[in-house]
């Protein structure tokens, strides 16, 4: 018996856990939003 790996892909976990709007719900999120602007991220949130 072997042991699954961590990381089983799915979308929709994803945006919930790290999407836009849930980034944008938090005071922190704003923070880590704000803290990709300044770095030029191209891409902000998941």
């Amino acid at each position: 018996m072997s042991t699954k790996r961590t990381y089983q892909p799915s979308k929709r976990k994803r945006a919930k856990k790290f999407g836009f709007l849930s980034r944008q719900s938090t005071k922190s999120g704003k923070k880590i939003i704000k803290g990709r602007r300044l770095k030029n991220r191209k891409q902000l949130s998941a």
